[in-house]
């Protein structure tokens, strides 16, 4: 091993390097930024992994071996099909679909907390929210109904939906690429904890807005709302087909990045949208953040990760699904869930039923995001486009939906996965 200037450097005082650059990373990937300096998540996880490399943590070529591309390539294929799903005009066309014959609140936040929900049990759930946050806008807008109510379910029902599979979300895209669990397999195991969610979103939503749905004016029938002509319909009819084709491969058992990387490629043969479109709508920084954080991750397990803390770590009792549901959903508060998936990733080999602790893993770190505002980019989508739109939605008013949603939720995945 060797230090910045590359000489052969003492071990322990590579190990407290090491130990600083991961506590600083993941703290500045917690906050979003690091005091003073304009770093976002993605260039914070790629100082920490060229500082790992400094420190001679890891050779680079460990480093180019940690960085696990099949969750990359799922990323990125997935973000090629979500892309063509918005410029094709598809979430506002699905969005008022759903809402055609909503004719009450109470119907007309079932429709979206649905609607956004089974969008995000199979496309990327910051990106269902990209889209549906502007549409629940303009339609409670359009209403002269309180948007509040309508925006927590939209980022609520988001998080919960995307629980169900595999490509809901990227922590459940790393935890399927790690744990080979198959897709049909995952979706079956968790699809339940994501339906009692939804209704128990509904109903926790409807109740903590009372005026809102059970007031005088709940009852009043709603117009429906205007379906906007779709912008390219050849190219919507293509993405549906290839997409359905896409999940298809998934629960026949193809590989998911395989089958997403084809996906995409596929969608961008096409005459209706240049390329550089698709591009822009890619979130390269998320892919950066992915690449440093399982490089600063395998600098932290090359230098601590000895047996005898592994053992050590096992003594906490992970494999008691309690102690793992709540450690889980503490991490994924206190760091986000994508740093406490990595976090975690080291100690699940170990564990008694490693399938089973990475469903609980996937459960637990997806439902705690609805613990407060701040516990998921979902809810940090919602909050900003709302925010542009005049609406403030306040840490108050969210976490009294939020947190009670949290504990019921995680409470019905421990019981359903025990």
């Amino acid at each position: 091993m060797v230090d910045l200037v590359g000489v052969s450097a003492d071990p322990r005082l590579i190990a407290a390097f090491a130990l600083l650059i991961f506590t600083a990373t993941y703290i500045g990937v917690a906050i979003g930024r690091w005091p003073g300096l304009r770093l976002d998540r993605a260039g914070i996880a790629l100082t920490g992994a060229a500082l790992m490399l400094a420190v001679g943590a890891l050779t680079p070529e460990q480093a180019y071996r940690a960085i696990d591309l099949d969750t990359i390539t799922l990323l990125l294929g997935m973000m090629i099909i979500v892309a063509h799903l918005r410029l094709s005009g598809f979430f506002e066309q699905a969005g008022h679909w759903a809402t055609t014959y909503a004719h009450t609140p109470k119907a007309l936040l079932a429709s979206l907390s649905i609607a956004t929900g089974i969008l995000s049990a199979f496309l990327v759930n910051d990106a269902v929210c990209l889209m549906m946050t502007p549409l629940a806008i303009s339609l409670t807008r359009a209403l002269r109904r309180n948007p509040l109510p309508y925006l927590l379910a939209v980022a609520m029902a988001a998080n919960i939906g995307s629980v169900a599979t595999i490509t809901g979300n990227p922590q459940n895209m790393m935890i399927g690429t790690l744990s080979k669990i198959p897709y049909p397999d995952f979706t079956l195991a968790l699809f339940p904890v994501a339906l009692s969610g939804l209704l128990l979103t509904i109903a926790l939503i409807a109740l903590s807005f009372r005026e809102e749905f059970f007031g005088p004016t709940a009852y009043l029938p709603a117009p429906p709302a205007p379906v906007r002509r779709v912008r390219h319909s050849g190219l919507m009819l293509k993405t549906i087909a290839v997409t359905a084709g896409v999940i298809g491969l998934f629960f026949a058992g193809m590989a998911v990045a395989k089958a997403a990387i084809l996906g995409g490629a596929l969608l961008l043969v096409t005459r209706a949208v240049k390329p550089r479109r698709v591009y822009r709508e890619i979130d390269g920084s998320l892919l950066l953040m992915f690449a440093g954080l399982f490089v600063v991750v395998a600098g932290a397990e090359q230098m601590f990760l000895t047996p005898q803390r592994i053992a050590a770590v096992q003594n906490l009792d992970l494999g008691n699904i309690w102690v793992l549901t709540t450690a889980t959903a503490a991490l994924s508060n206190l760091v986000s869930n994508v740093p406490a998936v990595m976090m975690l990733r080291p100690f699940v080999p170990a564990l008694p039923d490693p399938e089973r602790a990475w469903l609980i893993i996937a459960m637990a770190s997806t439902l705690a995001g609805n613990l407060t505002l701040v516990g998921s980019v979902a809810n940090l989508i919602v909050a900003e486009r709302a925010r542009a739109s005049g609406i403030t939605i306040s840490l108050a008013a969210y976490c009294r939906v939020g947190i009670p949603l949290t504990v019921l939720t995680l409470l019905l995945g421990v019981l359903w996965l025990g």
